[in-house]
Parts: structure tokens; C-alpha cells; sequence
């Protein structure tokens, strides 16, 4: 199912085979993803390519410095013929949601999503409200225009699993997705390839794939480099931990296997954690790469043999 899933998807999304692995293992392991890039690569086609695979309800919400937190939650509204209130549903009641330039709107809209996010239900009117199963946020942001945003917080970017690039197409790729265009076959002509009950079985055989006690203490080790860094103000979280374990169950089921080994967690390790750290005021001006401290830091963590 997972093969099929993916082979429909590089379909439409042409030449960005190593992007759609990445949201499918968010996808698979119950995470969320920002994706970061230049306007017009394909973010938001993406994630409705992907919703369209599963035959999902997608939502999306165009974030504005005036977009309030009930339009993402939801609100209750008096109806006088009843004399009760009654709720109206909020962005977040979908299987899959584009949080679409989530930087663009005010600190108190953004921190809306964090229950929905870490929870899977909403809060309005002290009423919780469960999300739809399952739930995945795809938040987009443009990682070069920041006139008029507000920066995610750490708190809230600790809460995405993955912070992806797009990129630009190859020559091949871009003549590929142009024709498609030109011709129809773009997102809005994607059909279901898989059912959400099928998703819903590919999840929990995700959650069944082993990983062993060697391994863990191997992400945690990672994770503990990252604190200790001296380049690093922050080191990463260990929630951080905990989603690098899921991503590497996720990478290996999308491998073939039902078991996780260090190269899993190798492969997903940065994109799982450059978004949870801080450089210092130093690296900066020396204009120092996290990523790249990131995987000389994995290099030195000790690989288990188990």
C-alpha cells in the first residue's frame, strides 16, 4: 500500500521523491511538518496531492496578521430560535490542514494550533472537542520575506516533527510538472489511491515496528551532543528524542523493514532537529551551519551494535 501510495503521488509531484518520503514518514509516524521554502515550488500542491491519495477532508486556512484564533478553532454562536449555543467548526476539523504563511499571522492565532497539535482535540468555550482521525498539520512559511511575520517560537516549532525544503525542480522535472499542468493533470485531478481505514492500518503498522534499546539510547546520546555543543544556545528537547525515535519507525517501514536501525535515524536526524536548535551570537557571525554541526555531531555519537 505504502508503495503504491508513494509511486501516485511522484506522479504529480515530479522530481521530489526525497520530500515526499520525508512527509509520508511524518505522515505514518503521527507528526506534523513545516515546510520552509520560495513561493511557487509546490508546497501547497503537495499537501493536497497528498490529502486527495487518502481520500482525506482537507482544510486550509490562508493566515493574515487579522486572522483570530476562533477562525482556526472554531466558535460558538447563539441561536435564537434554539436559545442555545451552538459550535462552528474551526480550520483544524479536517484529516489534513495547510496552515498556509503560518508566520504571517499574530503570535496568539499561531499558539491556537499547539492543543491541536500535541493534543488532537480543541478547546472552545471549555468544551474539548476531538480532531478528526487521523490529524496532520502541514504549516507552510517563506523563509526569505520576513517584512510584517512573526517568527515561530522555539515552543511552537518544537511542536512540528520535520522542517522541510522543497527546492527547485531539475530541467527534466520542471518540463515534466509543466506539461502536466498545461494538460489538467495537476492536484485538483488526483483520486484516492488508498482509504483512510488503510491509512489508519498502515499507522499502526508503523507503531509495531521494533526498535530496540541500543538504538534509542543511540538518539539519545545524539540529542544530549546537541546540548553540549558550544556553536548551540539551545540544544534540542526531549520531545526532539522522542520524534527522531518515531521518524527512524517510520523511515524503516517505508524501507521494507520492521525493525529500526542507526541508519534510520541517521537518515532522518536533521530534519527532525535543525529546527530545535539556536546558534549562538558567535556561530552566527561566523556564520556557521547548523546543519552541518548537526551532522558532525551525529557522526561522533556512537553507533550500537545491537
Amino acid at each position: 500500500m505504502i508503495d503504491k501510495l508513494r509511486t501516485h503521488i511522484n506522479e504529480y509531484f515530479i522530481g521530489k521523491e526525497e520530500t515526499v518520503d520525508n512527509v509520508l514518514i511524518c505522515m505514518l509516524s503521527g507528526g506534523h511538518v513545516l515546510l520552509e521554502d520560495a513561493p511557487g515550488v509546490g508546497k501547497t500542491t503537495l499537501v493536497r496531492i497528498l490529502a486527495a491519495s487518502v481520500g482525506a477532508d482537507f482544510g486550509r486556512i490562508q493566515f493574515t496578521p487579522d486572522t483570530l484564533p476562533s477562525d482556526v478553532c472554531g466558535f460558538s454562536i447563539y441561536n435564537a430560535k434554539t436559545g442555545d449555543f451552538e459550535y462552528r467548526e474551526g480550520a483544524v476539523m479536517h484529516n489534513f490542514l495547510l496552515a498556509d504563511e503560518i508566520n504571517r499571522t499574530s503570535p496568539k492565532t499561531q499558539s491556537s494550533l499547539l492543543e491541536a497539535m500535541a493534543e488532537g482535540q480543541t478547546t472552545v468555550d471549555g468544551v474539548v472537542r476531538k480532531l478528526p482521525d487521523p490529524f496532520m498539520v502541514l504549516a507552510t512559511q517563506n523563509p526569505t520575506e520576513y517584512l510584517g511575520t512573526y517568527p515561530l517560537p522555539e515552543a511552537q516549532l518544537d511542536r512540528f516533527m520535520m522542517r522541510l525544503s522543497v527546492g527547485y525542480p531539475d530541467r527534466e522535472a520542471e518540463i515534466r510538472l509543466t506539461r502536466n499542468a498545461l494538460e489538467g493533470k495537476d492536484a485538483g485531478s488526483v483520486t484516492p489511491v488508498l482509504s483512510l481505514e488503510e491509512l489508519k492500518e498502515l499507522k499502526g503498522a508503523v507503531d509495531r515496528v521494533h526498535i530496540s534499546d541500543g538504538v534509542i539510547g543511540y538518539i539519545r546520546d545524539i540529542s544530549a551532543l546537541t546540548r553540549e555543543e558550544p556553536g548551540f544556545l539551545v540544544g534540542v528537547s526531549p520531545r526532539a528524542t522522542i520524534f527522531l525515535a518515531k521518524a527512524a519507525k517510520g523511515r524503516a517501514f517505508l524501507e521494507g523493514r520492521d525493525f529500526v536501525r542507526p541508519d534510520d535515524v541517521k537518515a532522518v536526524a536533521v530534519n527532525t532537529l535543525h529546527h530545535r536548535v539556536v546558534l549562538t551570537s558567535e556561530a552566527k557571525m561566523r556564520r556557521e551551519d547548523p546543519d552541518a554541526i548537526l551532522r558532525t555531531l551525529i557522526l561522533k555519537a556512537k553507533v550500537p551494535m545491537d
